[in-house]
């Protein structure tokens, strides 16, 4: 290990030697310091990390930390975890060590959370206290697991924000019917709209689809990729979980659209995307056909509640319900529970009318 003066740049320089995991040495490198001791708290810091040794910094830990997330999830998850970790976490822990960091400094931290207010005067959501300390939680649960840190600070001050059951909007047939005809004189959205509703995708879903997704001799669409926009770039990745890899047998009607709508596209090769719109330009529309059609306002993924409480009230069950939506656990599905209180109450009407005509049979009878 040293530390040099460059000539050239009359900044500091800092070299690390180690041994790789096949027993390899190799040099770590890092330039442009500003001050010596800066640079060696950098090559200080570099032998701890290697060392894995718990006096190292918190900012140092979570560097690994994030490297080995980079390579396990998602790149959404992954840029959401690090907007998360360097706006939230790291201004307040980034200095200290990681071993010294007890449960007084998170609670600590959580006042400052929750007290945040933005320039427009704004606090954050109770949903998003609770994601916030769900990832300073997962840093220390990492420390703990990998490293032999004693135990979770985050976990032993408990978590904070507290934890609603969200409405459930949607919107009944009827009221669709109105939402479509009112976006029927722009094709992309109809259709769009169609597909949202009809088969109760997810949005990247649908902006993920091309030709090449649809049978339309078995009158099927496949689910296997999603859409979205990351770092300003389109990006096509894997669906959100292995269970919404799956095939939607689609209405005739809504088959027969579609071929006819995809046969109409220009210049589109089996791999294009055919809903070549953003998110944005769905969002505008959505509000548009709502305020057209004179339908309460929901979001694009209430749709997807819609497709589900149209199947509910024709008396599909949550498992066959869960399958076609591409759900991970039937516990998803029941998510949904107060809206199968409808088959419920039909449900009970029936066996109600099957007792009264047991008893209206003669005895000799039965």
């Amino acid at each position: 290990m040293s530390v040099h003066k460059n000539k050239v740049t009359g900044k500091w320089d800092a070299y690390s030697y180690y041994y790789d995991y096949t027993g390899k040495r190799k040099q770590k490198h890092k330039s442009g310091f500003e001050k010596k001791r800066d640079a060696q708290e950098w090559e200080r810091q570099f032998a701890l990390k290697k060392d894995r040794n718990l006096d190292m910094s918190f900012g140092v830990f979570v560097e690994m930390y994030m490297a080995n997330e980079e390579k396990r999830v998602k790149k959404s998850t992954f840029l959401t975890k690090q907007h998360i970790v360097e706006k939230k976490i790291l201004p307040y822990f980034k200095d200290r060590k990681l071993k010294e960091i007890t449960a007084a400094d998170v609670i600590e931290w959580q006042n400052e959370m929750i007290s945040f207010k933005n320039g427009k005067g704004k606090g954050h959501s109770q949903d998003y206290l609770r994601t916030i300390h769900a990832q300073l939680s997962a840093i220390f649960n990492h420390a703990v697991n990998l490293y032999g840190l004693s135990a979770n600070p985050a976990r032993q001050a408990g978590t904070m924000g507290k934890q609603f059951d969200k409405e459930m909007k949607f919107w009944t047939k009827e009221e669709f019917q109105r939402f479509i005809e009112a976006v029927a004189n722009k094709p992309r959205s109809y259709y769009a709209f169609e597909m949202l509703y009809w088969c109760g995708m997810r949005e990247g879903e649908l902006l993920a689809l091309t030709r090449e997704d649809f049978d339309f001799a078995k009158q099927t669409v496949r689910i296997n990729k999603t859409f979205q926009k990351l770092e300003g770039k389109d990006h096509i990745g894997t669906p959100k979980t292995q269970k919404s890899n799956r095939t939607i047998i689609m209405p005739d009607f809504l088959a027969e659209e579609m071929e006819m709508y995809i046969d109409s596209l220009y210049g589109y090769r089996p791999t294009d995307r055919i809903f070549q719109i953003s998110k944005s330009f769905l969002h505008h529309e959505m509000d548009r056909g709502a305020k057209a059609a004179g339908v309460p306002e929901i979001r694009i993924h209430d749709l997807r509640h819609s497709h589900v409480s149209l199947l509910i009230n024709m008396g599909y069950s949550a498992l066959a319900i869960g399958e076609r939506l591409g759900h991970e656990s039937i516990k998803v599905t029941y998510r949904y529970a107060h809206l199968f209180l409808t088959v419920q109450t039909d449900m009970a009407k029936k066996l109600g009318a099957e007792r009264e005509e047991i008893l209206d049979v003669p005895k000799e009878e039965r």
